[in-house]
């Protein structure tokens, strides 16, 4: 007897976070927009500074929680934005615990949000002007029609 192959069987790639995951991350970014707007850190690296928090991606045990976060103003301070973030992450996890409810508060890990800088980078790439004639150059016809000769 032939076993049905089972789409949830071992040996398949990951299909990306599931609907917990994503509920979990949401819930948690939320939360956290909250706790920084209503806690000041007491770190020379974070005076001043606005922190947008674009997404949290959990671990399947809802465990651990990676925040990606983008200083307003630019990614020149964001290594040391990040990095006061995590000095601060028991802390932050503490305050976050309290506006939650999970079975488990996740260990918190910040990171630079990279997606910003690579929107600038292609915004540039696609202003430059000898990549604008390129793409406004209509399409050229296939090998068969440049010699005319069609194999006849």
């Amino acid at each position: 007897m032939k076993r049905q192959n089972n789409s949830r069987g071992r040996g398949h790639a990951p299909q990306g976070p599931s609907q917990r995951q994503l509920r979990a991350g949401e819930l948690i970014r939320h939360a956290l927009v909250e706790v920084l707007r209503e806690e000041e850190l007491q770190d020379e690296a974070m005076s001043g500074v606005s922190v947008t928090v674009t997404e949290v991606r959990m671990s399947p045990d809802l465990r651990h929680a990676n925040v990606f976060i983008e200083p307003l103003g630019g990614g020149g301070q964001a290594a040391l934005v990040v990095a006061a973030l995590n000095r601060h992450a028991r802390f932050l996890r503490g305050r976050l615990g309290h506006g939650i409810e999970m079975k488990f508060t996740p260990e918190l890990k910040f990171l630079h949000d990279e997606s910003f800088d690579a929107a600038e980078r292609m915004a540039r790439l696609f202003d430059n002007p000898r990549v604008r004639e390129d793409l406004a150059k209509p399409d050229e016809p296939e090998d068969e029609d440049r010699d005319g000769d069609h194999g006849a």
